[in-house]
């Protein structure tokens, strides 16, 4: 992924606005990269779930997200049917992405 909305590791936030990462506008960037290939899209965000609860398991061993908590997190705004990707599809705007 290209651009400022990247995260900084292992704390998972975005280096550009310390949102939990993927934030919004990484979203949305996503889902211009691979608007041709849905596919390859939840395969990086697996990859990226992997990694993610790996490193935050080690940084919060008693406290950390809960496994539903960072799955909604990495591909409940990604698959079809979101209401992010809908507005993305559809060119609507409407606030702040959900997820």
């Amino acid at each position: 992924m290209s651009g400022a909305h990247t995260p900084i590791r292992p704390l998972w936030l975005c280096r550009a606005c310390a949102a939990p990462w993927p934030c919004a506008n990484a979203r949305l960037t996503l889902l211009r990269e691979y608007a041709d290939d849905r596919v390859a899209l939840l395969v990086y965000l697996g990859g990226m779930l992997h990694d993610a609860a790996s490193e935050l398991h080690t940084l919060h061993l008693d406290d950390g997200p809960a496994p539903g908590q960072l799955f909604t997190r990495f591909f409940g705004w990604a698959r079809p049917g979101g209401r992010i990707l809908r507005r993305v599809e559809t060119g609507r705007s409407g606030g702040e992405p959900v997820g």
